[in-house]
């Protein structure tokens, strides 16, 4: 008969507060079991492919990396930036006339991203995830954090 380990799996509430969950499956023996090291927050959580998980995730990494931000000051700035559109460029701002055209959620630029991106996450600056991340790397090390913005940055 296998051996099954007790493991926490942690998750994270949509207010980025943490919330251990225990299993129902217990060891066949204590001297067989192993621990298991626990997942991180982002790679053991599920999140649905929309706004509100791709913030609630983006959150489980900054919340590994030491970044602050809160879902609202998130979501203020997206709205903002982007209505929300992960595909979203600006073709006409000073930037775009420069070449480097503002792009995704929080309308980061190739050269912010790639200065502020948080490994663990996507190199495309258009996944939600990795431009949120990034750009919330960049408000705090700016700004402090990204609940400080409350225009163009």
């Amino acid at each position: 008969m296998p051996a099954f380990t007790l493991a926490r799996k942690l998750a994270v509430a949509g207010t980025g507060a943490a919330v251990l969950a225990f299993p129902l499956i217990g060891a066949g023996t204590a001297s067989a079991a192993t621990p298991a090291a626990p997942p991180s927050a982002a790679s053991s959580a599920s999140y649905p492919d929309n706004l509100d998980g791709w913030i609630r995730e983006s959150l489980a990494v900054m919340a590994e990396n030491g970044i602050p931000g809160s879902y609202d000051g998130i979501q203020r700035n997206i709205m903002r930036e982007s209505s929300g559109n992960p595909d979203a460029i600006n073709n006409w701002d000073s930037n775009a006339a420069a070449g480097t055209p503002s792009k995704g959620l929080l309308q980061v630029i190739d050269p912010t991203f790639q200065e502020y991106h948080v490994p663990g996450t996507s190199s495309d600056p258009y996944d939600p995830v990795a431009n949120i991340t990034a750009a919330c790397n960049y408000a705090a090390q700016r700004y402090g954090s990204i609940d400080n913005v409350f225009g163009a940055y």
